[in-house]
């Protein structure tokens, strides 16, 4: 742990970091920043209002999630996914995922159950609006359930796991109609409460392999400057503490 973390109270420092953390995965995953793309620990630092070192600290968190790749002289880039790379972590996925279902099937709380069937309903909202937020909310779907398991090394995997295949998909992804996956979405979490560990594990595998299929190889679309791409994301977040905090308040 660095001296600023400590000096500037290991909680704070960490919040903040977070912040930072949030944004650029929302930004990537959500397609804003491309592959490739160079993060200066300068200019995020003055970006989000904190030091080069919570910079780098945010940075090393997204690589360790196969987010961002740490290059020699300090140098962070958003990650490149290789096409076979995207094919391969949709076969981790399945296998992992398997595993989550089975420890979930006919174990689900009715608040876990209603919190599932919430976001599913949020992703149907955003159905016809950006491809990019339908693509962020499946991949929190899965991420979701993972943590409900209560395995930190399985909801560790299928996170950095789940993030990398968004980010392929991202990059290599063809538009379609998030329609489908919405609705392998609902099945799935059917068989999640009904019990049926077996149908639930068959329908995670159908799923994900579908999604895979229905990606194709496009070429990236041109953006505008770094800080500006990152700045709505850097606001939504800032926003995200204020109001947990006035909820806790109320």
């Amino acid at each position: 742990m660095t001296k600023e973390l400590l000096a500037n109270g290991h909680g704070d420092a960490m919040d903040r970091a977070s912040v930072i953390c949030r944004a650029i995965r929302r930004a990537i995953l959500e397609r804003a920043l491309a592959p490739g793309d160079k993060l200066p620990e300068d200019q995020l630092g003055e970006r989000f209002g904190v030091s080069r070192t919570l910079a780098r600290h945010a940075l090393g968190q997204l690589a360790s999630e196969g987010l961002v790749e740490l290059r020699r002289n300090r140098i962070a880039v958003v990650a490149t996914p290789s096409f076979e790379d995207a094919r391969d972590e949709f076969d981790i996925r399945i296998e992992l995922e398997r595993l989550v279902v089975r420890r979930l099937a006919g174990r689900l709380s009715p608040r876990q159950l209603a919190e599932l069937a919430a976001h599913v309903d949020a992703e149907e909202a955003a159905r016809g609006g950006s491809e990019t937020t339908s693509l962020r909310l499946a991949t929190e779907f899965h991420v979701r359930l993972a943590e409900m398991t209560g395995r930190p090394t399985l909801s560790r995997y299928v996170r950095e796991t789940a993030y990398r295949s968004c980010l392929s998909l991202a990059t290599f992804g063809r538009p379609h109609s998030p329609e489908c996956a919405i609705s392998e979405h609902r099945d799935v979490l059917a068989a999640l409460e009904a019990g049926d560990e077996a149908r639930a594990g068959e329908l995670m595998a159908h799923h994900l392999d579908q999604v895979a299929q229905r990606a194709l190889l496009k070429a990236p679309e041109a953006r505008g400057d770094l800080m500006d791409i990152l700045a709505p994301y850097a606001e939504a977040e800032a926003v995200t503490p204020r109001r947990r905090r006035q909820a806790v308040e109320n």
